[in-house]
């Protein structure tokens, strides 16, 4: 397939064009001069998409988003956190409704944020969506790509924490466990809907032609709190985990930010995927864990 990738240069991004150049063709879309045939200069700020870039793709994957944890929650980074995500998909559909021959597909990022904070609830792709501020990006940015011409497929990534040991959420957990400093955030009961990055690239790549479409939420099968993901780290680097940050200290120190990237609770289950038959190479935390301590040490 030809597939023309927005957000290529992030984390996810950078993993998923190694695991799509195997079999695909994939274009780049950049914001600075291009450097080579396979890259396309856009400015989502502004709306400037040439409409042969999108006409001569077969497929389109939206990653494109700040990072959640970039910057503190100023008034300022809130509005970075919409625009960044909001501005370039419509960006794309814009140029989808134009084109005489759109896509086949698209696949445009969404978050577990979508869901808020909702506790021991199990959360499929048809369940409402929560009450944070993550969770009306979410449904923001969700509606904008849901705006593109009828023949394009759309499906929706509600993504959940991707693990990986190049940024996120991982580091901050494993550095104080390989330094016998174990640590657990809050209560440690707030379930984590995780994916590992080799899962979240093989999901993105399984849905170009997997006869799914709307939201699909990304995160493994096997349920399980922060409790769970981080004394199973431990245990495969052999290593204690006895050390809690409360939630007040999170609350305190990283406010709103604290809150909901770190406390709050998302029992999710990745139904449409696991029905569509994807099969997990990282199913439980059990499986995780020995995934990290292969990745870390190679």
């Amino acid at each position: 397939m030809r597939i023309l990738l927005a957000g290529a240069s992030g984390t996810i991004g950078t993993a998923l064009i190694r695991q799509l150049e195997k079999n695909h063709e994939v274009t780049r879309l950049v914001r600075r001069a291009p450097k080579g045939p396979r890259e396309i200069r856009w400015n989502p700020a502004s709306g400037d998409l040439d409409v042969a870039a999108v006409e001569q793709a077969d497929a389109v994957i939206n990653l494109s988003g700040a990072g959640i944890a970039g910057g503190l929650w100023t008034r300022s980074y809130k509005e970075t956190l919409y625009s960044s995500r909001i501005m370039p998909t419509r960006t794309l559909v814009q140029a989808m409704r134009k084109a005489k021959n759109p896509p086949e597909v698209f696949i445009s990022q969404s978050a577990s944020g979508y869901y808020g904070d909702r506790g021991d609830e199990v959360l499929t792709e048809s369940s409402a969506s929560g009450q944070t501020l993550l969770a009306d990006i979410c449904r923001r940015w969700e509606s904008e790509a849901l705006g593109a011409p009828d023949p394009v497929r759309v499906v929706i990534t509600r993504t959940g924490i991707v693990m990986t040991k190049e940024g996120g959420a991982l580091p901050n957990l494993l550095i104080p466990i390989r330094f016998f400093a174990g640590t657990s955030l809050g209560s440690g009961r707030q379930w984590w809907p995780w994916i590992s990055l080799n899962d979240e690239v093989r999901a993105l790549e399984f849905l170009l032609t997997a006869p799914l479409s709307g939201p699909v939420n990304l995160n493994a099968p096997a349920p399980a709190t922060l409790d769970t993901v981080t004394l199973q780290l431990g245990k495969a680097f052999k290593r204690p985990v006895w050390f809690r940050v409360p939630a007040f200290i999170l609350k305190a120190g990283l406010g709103q930010l604290g809150y909901e990237l770190l406390l709050v609770s998302q029992r999710m289950e990745p139904r449409a995927l696991a029905g569509a038959g994807f099969a997990f190479d990282e199913p439980t935390p059990e499986a995780l864990a020995a995934w990290v301590r292969r990745t870390v040490s190679s």
